[in-house]
């Protein structure tokens, strides 16, 4: 039976957003699917939001950290407490690679914040993320599920990737792109069209590329096989794999499907199981 690739795009209980998030119980779910290697790649995130979106606070796997002003302000990562537990973890599942990693949100908003962050924590792999955008007269940052009640829904992806383009030229700090399709989450109009927007996803893909960076394909929600052509068209190289998972049942989530699909594309595992896949 092929051995399924690192699930490079996992949340514990230290991440903000991850109350039903458990370390230890994802480590032994990991080890019993037969994964070579796992990162958890916990929240880092500078920015507050406006929510505009009340639903953000009703979801289950979230912890709101709501200020009386009525924005999301993410609560820093306790970085000592998050890499002891990692450390346990390791001695307690020698057979499986755990990765020290973040999920940086909006890193070229927050370059300084980040940058200490990144020093300080010592990470083997950085996520670069982008969740919100400005919003208003104000251009106040909003969650992009909060983002579709303020303008025409074809116009957020157009912005989001936009904005990511930006996020790739203006930050060095993340090695690895995560959920570039992350606004069709909340996509308002039926099912989602990845080449209504084809121009668009291609600017942020070469310039990805350009970097020398990874691509994540992520399976929250089925991945798009466009945007991995797309990618590979662009002078991409590498991918990985992320289910995005915030519960320890989460992880691998249709990997077996990504797998196939990525391969299709010409892209293949490396020498070592836990290596990203390249062309």
């Amino acid at each position: 039976m092929r051995i399924l690739p690192t699930d490079g795009h996992v949340h514990s209980e230290w991440s903000w957003d991850a109350p039903l998030g458990a370390m230890e119980q994802t480590c032994a779910r990991a080890v019993e699917l037969g994964l070579p290697a796992i990162a958890f790649t916990e929240h880092t995130d500078f920015t507050t939001w406006a929510v505009l979106n009340r639903d953000i606070h009703q979801d289950p796997v979230r912890k709101p950290h709501a200020s009386p002003e009525g924005l999301m302000v993410p609560p820093r990562l306790d970085v000592e407490g998050y890499r002891e537990c990692l450390e346990r973890c390791r001695e307690k599942y020698p057979s499986l690679r755990i990765i020290h990693g973040v999920e940086l949100g909006e890193s070229h908003w927050v370059r300084e914040q980040a940058a200490t962050l990144l020093a300080e924590g010592g990470f083997e792999r950085v996520l670069g993320s982008l969740h919100c955008l400005p919003t208003g007269p104000d251009r106040v940052l909003a969650e992009v599920s909060g983002v579709y009640l303020d303008r025409p829904a074809d116009q957020v992806v157009r912005d989001y990737l936009a904005e990511i383009t930006r996020m790739i030229e203006g930050s060095d700090l993340f090695g690895v792109l995560a959920h570039i399709d992350y606004p069709t989450r909340a996509w308002p109009l039926g099912t989602f069209d990845p080449g209504q927007f084809e121009e668009e996803f291609r600017h942020a893909l070469r310039a990805l590329a350009a970097g020398g960076r990874a691509l994540e394909v992520n399976t929250r929600n089925q991945p798009f096989p466009e945007i991995v052509r797309w990618f590979r068209d662009e002078g991409g190289q590498i991918v990985t794999f992320g289910s995005d998972a915030h519960t320890p049942d989460g992880i691998t989530k249709g990997f077996r499907e990504a797998v196939d699909m990525v391969e299709a594309h010409g892209f293949r595992p490396g020498r070592h199981p836990y290596d990203r896949w390249t062309r």
